[in-house]
């Protein structure tokens, strides 16, 4: 079950209760106030209103989860049949008062804090730049600054066992969800933008308070994602905290660890507070906005929705990773490479048992030289599903045994190897057939560099996030903010790619012009020497709606997976239909000129892939074959000559591709 997006609105005099938007869950909640007003201009003053500590109700059905949660990450399960497991990070002195607060719902923060208004006095004539800059402190909310202190009378003390909090969460939701949720969920935007310092105006949503939320809520969202499920479960949650947790502050030396945790026998989600020293009245209530970061370069990266930065002197050049780099890939994957092995020969008679787990292999693989085999060690051809790691031992037992992979091909599958090796065709800048890609892990610096240094010269600055390693689209977002790119660096690992802003665009009649992709599919016959096939059947795919540089969160606008939607129409085209009709929509671009330009860019991935030994490329394994799919889209661009050109442009290389459609339509190769 996907974890559902609850709204969480404590506001004076509601109640509490639910109502469902679009399939998500949405709780109203009641007893705290968003609107904050002190005087001050020079000095903080507190304001009337301390943090409610009103119970909070729970109606969150959600099922048992484990979640897989970045930084200070806890892991709980409270009062179940199995004893408590561990909280990382979290004293162990505060577990049995925290298991009361969770069992009695109780929030009593505000007997210990308060949240105070602070408008600074304007800077000194004299005062020097260190010293200006120095002063300034990453302040979600613009201009408003709101600061948490402790209020108690006697202080806090880090030693009491009572001295752990909960946060609620106000909103938390998948980012794909978050326009629709601002714009139907009644009250939902009014009380993001008090939180935020939006200027709202009215009762009905505006469109422009709605986009202004989208782009403040980068410097207040957290998040977690489930550690088991499918595919689409765990995607990554964001959520905010209420308006007491988002007004703690960042400090590179905090007071306060915060991290998100999961209640299971309500299946709620809190973040918790607690204290990294004693702290006396008055002092504040702060957190280290970049947790886990010790370089102080990618601190500064990290913290930049809070605390502007200037890469613009920083080189933006990615040169292809050492060899180290590959190396711990390897490890990671926990891959062994082959000993050095013979060819395999067979008879021109032999039929082969072939071992799988794939349906679409058992349903369609029906040449009469293969028959199927219930047991791994008769077969004569491993066909898996998933990835096979010990080719050692299979080279020692079984060398003669085929394989449906290929050691190391997860250089060319997995996106952050793929933008890695492809340098090798194109230098730091990559090939001109991949977009201009940067891993947000390990090459944040360079790519915010990037991002200013077309900022400034005033070039397009659109970019797509997409995690290393997962397909159809999931998790995978267009935008043009450069905060929103930092924070998804918090989620699952991700790349970013330069968005094709001119994509060549297929007209529909039904619709207009809209985007499409095409996918091929290649057969790897070997690595030494490289003898690489492509199919000559191709498949297409299009978006729903014509396309223009908006509404970037408009999936049938920007995506063009549509089949795994059974609410979306799936446009299909079949190859020889679609072949006439883009060279009757562009005459002066045959499609034979075209596919030349598509295997061209093919036959260079290839080689670099294949050009260095394992693990810096595929390992030449004489019984490895492997079927890949390969999606591209193609772009406009400018010839030396200034004619225009239409450019190939790889998105990604899949694994064990989906081939139902081919299995269904044609005379499939998994056939033959």
């Amino acid at each position: 079950m996907e974890h559902p997006e609850g709204v969480h609105q404590r506001q004076a005099g509601d109640s509490g209760g639910w109502g469902w938007v679009g399939g998500q869950a949405a709780e109203v909640r009641s007893g705290f106030p968003t609107d904050f007003k002190g005087p001050g201009r020079t000095s903080p003053s507190l304001l009337l209103s301390r943090v409610s500590s009103t119970k909070l109700k729970t109606h969150s059905p959600l099922p048992p989860l484990t979640l897989s949660l970045r930084g200070a990450a806890l892991l709980l399960v409270l009062r179940e049949e199995r004893p408590c497991r561990t909280l990382p990070n979290c004293p162990e002195r505060y577990w049995g008062r925290l298991l009361h607060k969770l069992e009695h719902e109780v929030f009593d923060a505000g007997e210990m804090f308060g949240i105070m208004q602070v408008e600074e006095a304007e800077e000194e004539e004299s005062e020097d730049e260190a010293a200006q800059e120095a002063r300034k402190k990453p302040n979600p909310g613009g201009e408003l600054c709101y600061k948490v202190i402790v209020t108690n009378e006697n202080g806090l003390q880090a030693a009491d066992p009572n001295s752990i909090f909960l946060i609620d969460h106000a909103w938390t939701c998948r980012v794909t969800h978050a326009r629709q949720q601002l714009q139907q969920v009644p009250g939902l935007l009014h009380r993001m933008a008090n939180l935020m310092g939006v200027e709202f105006h009215g009762e009905l949503p505006s469109a422009e308070a709605v986009d202004l939320v989208l782009e403040e809520m980068w410097k207040f969202n957290q998040t977690y994602q489930l550690a088991h499920g499918t595919a689409e479960e765990k995607v990554p949650v964001w959520y905010i905290m209420d308006e007491f947790g988002s007004r703690i502050q960042h400090a590179d030396v905090p007071s306060f660890a915060t991290a998100p945790f999961f209640y299971m026998p309500q299946q709620v989600a809190y973040t918790l507070l607690w204290p990294l020293r004693d702290l006396d009245t008055g002092e504040e209530v702060t957190r280290d906005f970049a947790y886990g970061e010790a370089d102080p370069l990618i601190r500064r990266c990290v913290l930049l929705p809070w605390a502007p930065t200037n890469l613009l002197d920083l080189s933006s050049s990615t040169p292809e990773p050492p060899a180290e780099h590959y190396q711990a890939i390897l490890e990671e994957n926990k891959e062994k490479l082959p000993l050095a092995i013979s060819p395999a020969g067979y008879p021109c008679d032999h039929v082969f048992k072939v071992y799988t787990d794939i349906q679409q292999v058992l349903s369609h693989l029906t040449h009469p030289r293969f028959t199927f085999t219930q047991s791994e060690a008769d077969a004569d051809v491993l066909y898996n599903f998933s990835h096979f790691k010990d080719y050692r031992r299979l080279s020692q037992e079984r060398p003669n045994v085929l394989l449906n992979q290929f050691p190391c091909e997860n250089l060319l599958t997995v996106k952050d190897c793929l933008a890695s090796i492809a340098r090798r065709a194109g230098g730091p800048e990559g090939p001109a057939w991949l977009p201009r890609t940067f891993n947000l892990r390990t090459e944040l610096p360079q790519f915010i560099s990037y991002f200013q240094q077309r900022e400034r010269r005033g070039e397009d600055n659109h970019w797509i996030c997409k995690p290393w390693n997962l397909a159809r689209s999931l998790d995978t977002h267009i935008t043009k903010n450069l905060h929103s790119i930092v924070r998804h660096r918090e989620s699952s690992p991700k790349v970013v790619s330069k968005y094709i802003e001119s994509p060549v665009l297929f007209l529909r009649e039904d619709v207009g012009r809209v985007k499409f992709d095409i996918r091929y599919i290649l057969l790897l016959r070997s690595v030494k020497p490289l003898r690489l096939f492509v199919y000559d059947v191709f498949w297409l795919r299009f978006s729903n709606r014509p396309f223009a540089l908006n509404d970037l969160d408009d999936y049938e606008k920007h995506f063009t997976v549509m089949n795994y939607d059974p609410e979306a129409v799936l446009k299909q085209v079949h190859y020889n239909e679609f072949i006439p009709e883009f060279e009757k929509q562009y005459p002066e671009f045959p499609w034979k000129s075209v596919q030349a330009e598509i295997f061209q860019a093919f036959k260079e991935l290839f080689q670099v892939a294949c050009a260095r030994p394992p693990p810096l490329g595929l390992c030449d394994y004489p019984s490895s074959r492997a079927v890949y799919a390969v999606d591209l889209m193609l772009k406009w661009d400018s010839r030396p000559d200034g004619k225009r050109a239409m450019q190939p442009q790889i998105l990604e290389v899949n694994f064990n591709p989906d081939c139902e459609r081919a299995c269904r339509e044609l005379p499939c190769p998994v056939r033959s």
